[in-house]
């Protein structure tokens, strides 16, 4: 299996990427084609012990930053380490494509190279979202911010799909967030995306308030990217500021630093299920091969994790069985 590597995307590019490379061959029976600045890429890489033959380059002299337009940057920066990867994925150099690089400018690569599976309108980004049981998948956080009642349906489908074929959860239980639990509540769209995901093959359980996501209640979390962004994001602030208030409490006194000593262990098993960093990438679902989004500010230890998703997301041929319930699912309406 060979990954394909965005080296020069995100806030530590290149050197916590290619660190990240390295772990990553050194602990997975994997190759690596890590694309950007050749020179520069080698210099990091010599840092590192590693099996020469594990890791290739491919040279790509530009870069898409967060400040580029998405969908000019893909057309007119057709150097860049990102365009290069895509287009080397889409040539069959490789098995899937990881980027912790422009969020936007992956999503229209996406679409523009990769191109969407057919009968998939949309393609979700896909975020793990931890909660008090382990953690649920939510579809969409932030690519679509405007949908139809279709794309939720479909969203649903293929969140369901990954869930059980990646992260092994039998007959996942999907929900749709929304201001109630009860059938009929929402708006339009709600209402509309309810009906159709009711009338899905998938273990749909309703509508999902917000409040019950951290419980763990759903295993997959269907929402218009607006949505889901919010609540990605939010709930990441929320985890961010208890952690910091409870620090401070924690070593308000010397009473309180012994509690504090007492329950390091405890603390850290609960900051560790709460951190990005151990589940590493978001999968881009409805695309004919597979990527994924790392975070933007993924150190070594986070990219490394996102290769390993994306090796799941290999192995378990997930696009295929996408493929193969979306055809059923057309055939069926046109039944």
């Amino acid at each position: 299996m060979n990954i394909i590597v965005d080296g020069m995307g995100g806030d530590n590019a290149p050197g916590e990427i290619v660190k990240g490379c390295v772990d990553a061959v050194n602990e997975y029976d994997i190759e690596i084609t890590i694309v950007g600045k050749e020179q520069i890429i080698k210099e990091e890489l010599s840092k590192y012990k590693y099996s020469d033959d594990k890791i290739q380059i491919l040279n790509a002299d530009d870069v898409i930053t967060n400040d580029d337009d998405p969908a000019i940057a893909i057309r007119r920066k057709k150097n860049s380490s990102l365009v290069v990867g895509l287009n080397a994925l889409k040539d069959g150099l490789g098995d899937g494509f990881i980027s912790a690089g422009s969020t936007g400018a992956l999503l229209a690569g996406g679409l523009f190279i990769i191109k969407r599976i057919t009968g998939i309108d949309r393609a979700a980004l896909t975020s793990v979202y931890p909660t008090t049981k382990g953690l649920s998948l939510l579809v969409d956080a932030g690519a679509n911010v405007d949908c139809k009642p279709e794309y939720l349906k479909q969203f649903g489908l293929m969140g369901s799909i990954y869930m059980e074929n990646v992260f092994g959860r039998k007959n996942p239980k999907v929900g749709l967030v929304n201001i109630g639990t009860e059938e009929g509540k929402g708006n339009q769209l709600s209402k509309e995306a309810f009906d159709l995901l009711k009338g899905e093959d998938i273990n749909f359980i309703g509508n999902v308030e917000g409040r019950n996501l951290p419980e763990g209640d759903v295993d997959v979390i269907v929402a218009d990217g607006f949505v889901g962004n919010i609540v990605l994001k939010l709930t990441e602030g929320m985890a961010i500021s208890i952690f910091s208030i409870l620090k401070k409490s924690l070593m308000s006194n010397t009473k309180s630093k012994i509690g504090a000593l007492l329950l390091k262990s405890e603390l850290s098993d609960i900051k560790k299920k709460m951190d990005y960093r151990e589940y590493g990438g978001a999968p881009l679902l409805g695309t004919k091969l597979p990527v994924v989004k790392a975070h933007g500010s993924s150190d070594a230890y986070a990219f490394k994790n996102g290769i390993r998703q994306l090796i799941a997301f290999i192995e378990n041929d997930t696009i295929k069985t996408i493929e193969n319930n979306i055809n059923k699912d057309k055939n069926n309406q046109e039944g």
